[in-house]
């Protein structure tokens, strides 16, 4: 057979905007990124950044798979990868993990809180599910609305058994399920990783980054809220409310446990010339993926063997690579391909979250 041809990709990728529905409402932020007028809440509360991932949402057209931008029109993250593989993901990369991104990123805006839920382990996945990833979480906090105190539910903080719990979620006894928790407070900054298994809700009016393992598996406890009632199918995953208990983690933490296990606090990596990089995800926190928070006063360079993501968080600047240069501003989002090896930021104040799949080594 002879080789394959290839599609020569640019250095520089724009990710365009990719609302997928959900079972709970937000978004009025994401319509005030993509200058919709009306700005308002809607079922399409996520933008999902980079993804070969599709949603489930039953009975819908299909959508999850992220748009980037590609000699002035949208294409598909699969069709991208399709056309250069080993250009964009890197040679590594495609050993381990094959023609997939091997993680899902996504911005969330809350306008409610969500139900309390779970999402499966590794081994869950591998023995339940015929999957190679469950969905451990990582959240970055970017903001919250005004006149709305930004919480976080992490875990049981009070004990329950399992077959209590059981009764509690088929009477839908919200208030006996949410007295098993004590929310945690949340600012702007704040990072959390939240591991498969552990219960937990994002309270309303949070904007934050969700980095998480590449699947949309989830079960959730509260199925009749705000007048609506799920489908049975979007509760536990098609199956039955035992099997969603036995993903769930029933380990008490107090406040403190909270804190010391699932926040993480940003470590300095690099510092040059006033511009900083801080390790907010590595090896040592996740096998699942990478991130690290920037700050540029003047110039940094962008170096890795893997692609990455890179998500503009406050200021403003421009990129460079391979003879391409790209302005950047609050909430932009460039894929820089593993072939392009090293770019450049410029700008006086500009911060961002650089985010990579896990390491293929």
């Amino acid at each position: 057979m002879p080789d394959p041809v290839y599609t020569p990709l640019p250095p520089l990728c724009r990710i365009l905007p990719n609302r997928v529905w959900r079972t709970y409402p937000g978004g009025r932020r994401l319509d005030e990124l993509a200058g919709t007028v009306p700005a308002e809440d809607s079922h399409f509360p996520e933008d999902w950044l980079l993804s070969d991932t599709a949603a489930v949402n039953p009975g819908r057209a299909p959508e999850g798979v992220s748009l980037l931008e590609f000699d002035g029109k949208p294409i598909a993250f699969t069709e991208l990868v399709r056309r250069n593989p080993e250009f964009l993901l890197g040679r590594e990369h495609l050993e381990r993990f094959g023609e997939k991104a091997a993680f899902l990123l996504k911005f969330l805006d809350s306008a409610v809180r969500l139900q309390l839920q779970c999402h499966p382990t590794i081994e869950f996945s591998q023995k339940h599910l015929n999957a190679n990833a469950g969905k451990t979480e990582g959240y970055v906090i970017l903001g919250h609305r005004e006149g709305i105190e930004p919480r976080l539910y992490l875990g049981f903080q009070h004990p329950v058994s399992r077959e209590r719990f059981k009764r509690i979620v088929e009477t839908q006894d919200f208030e006996e399920m949410l007295r098993l928790f004590e929310p945690v407070p949340v600012k702007t900054g704040d990072v959390f990783l939240v591991p498969g298994g552990v219960p937990h809700a994002i309270g309303a009016g949070i904007f934050m980054i969700e980095i998480m393992e590449p699947t949309d598996f989830v079960s959730r406890f509260e199925f009749r809220r705000d007048g609506c009632t799920l489908p049975e199918a979007a509760r536990f995953m098609g199956r039955d409310i035992d099997f969603g208990l036995s993903m769930l983690d029933f380990t008490v933490y107090s406040p403190q446990e909270v804190k010391e296990r699932f926040f993480r606090q940003p470590r300095l990596a690099e510092e040059r010339d006033g511009s900083r990089r801080w390790t907010l995800f590595g090896p040592e926190d996740t096998p699942c993926f990478r991130a690290d928070r920037l700050h540029v006063a003047g110039r940094m360079e962008i170096a890795e063997r893997s692609f990455s993501v890179l998500i503009v968080t406050g200021g403003a600047g421009t990129i460079r690579a391979g003879g391409m240069e790209l302005d950047l501003k609050y909430a932009d989002r460039i894929l820089i391909p593993s072939g392009t090896r090293r770019a450049e930021l410029s700008g006086n104040g500009l911060d961002a979250v650089l985010v990579r799949p896990p390491a293929a080594r």
